[in-house]
């Protein structure tokens, strides 16, 4: 049997009343205290930490992600107990790495960090997932992947979210991305006119039956077994 499932109420932890930051800087300012623990807690795991707009941001090795994310979920000190985004940002200069992105909050002690890898362009573009620490890491992992071809590793059911399975174009999110897409108009067009539509939704949605012969074997496997994962 599972433990009881906790209230916690925003702020319980914290040591301040809550104010809304006036004068802002843009660059520099505290740094959230998690930083510091973060370097403690994983020595040499940290590469870079900034400060931006009030907001901390910490960059830690690749190898070393799911680990800091796991401690500071755990830990009853840190207690980020909400994850609000996973994403990607790709920088327009051709010789900087990909970072990929967690937005970390903690209700408890009302604090937010970010917490990011580095990718090296030329380099497999893959992260652990975190799908086992927080749930929501679901959908968030999928459009990541979707948008900018990040493969998350652990995630039970990786595949495109917002774009159809069979997109074949690449990821638009990123810089290389053509505004119009890979292929022409006419050859867009031509590929609409020729798919089935169909073949676009879950079996539940089907209208036509002969359409779910044309699902992809791996999207037929799964309606098949009834697994609802990701749907």
């Amino acid at each position: 049997m599972t433990a009881p499932f906790t209230i916690v109420y925003p702020g319980t932890g914290a040591d301040a009343t809550p104010a809304t930051p006036k004068r802002v800087p843009a660059h520099g300012g505290p740094v959230n205290p998690s930083a510091a623990a973060i370097e403690r807690r994983f020595p040499g795991g940290v590469t870079h930490t900034a400060v931006s707009r009030g907001e901390t941001a910490v960059t830690v090795r690749a190898a070393l992600v799911h680990d800091v994310i796991q401690w500071l979920h755990d830990d009853a000190g840190e207690s980020y107990e909400y994850l609000s985004d996973v994403t990607a940002v790709e920088h327009r200069e051709l010789a900087r790495p990909i970072e990929v992105v967690w937005h970390l909050r903690s209700l408890r002690f009302r604090r937010f960090i970010r917490v990011k890898v580095e990718l090296p362009k030329g380099t497999a573009l893959s992260v652990p997932s975190v799908w086992d620490i927080y749930k929501a890491a679901d959908w968030l992992e999928r459009e990541c992947y979707d948008m900018f071809g990040i493969e998350f590793v652990g995630h039970p059911d990786l595949r495109r979210i917002l774009l159809w399975e069979q997109y074949r174009e690449g990821f638009p999110l990123r810089k290389d991305f053509p505004l119009r897409g890979r292929l022409s108009r006419s050859e867009q067009l031509r590929n609409a006119l020729a798919a089935n539509p169909e073949a676009r939704y879950s079996m539940e949605e089907l209208s036509i039956a002969d359409a779910f012969e044309e699902l992809p074997a791996d999207m037929r496997r799964r309606l098949a077994s009834g697994e609802k994962t990701g749907e």
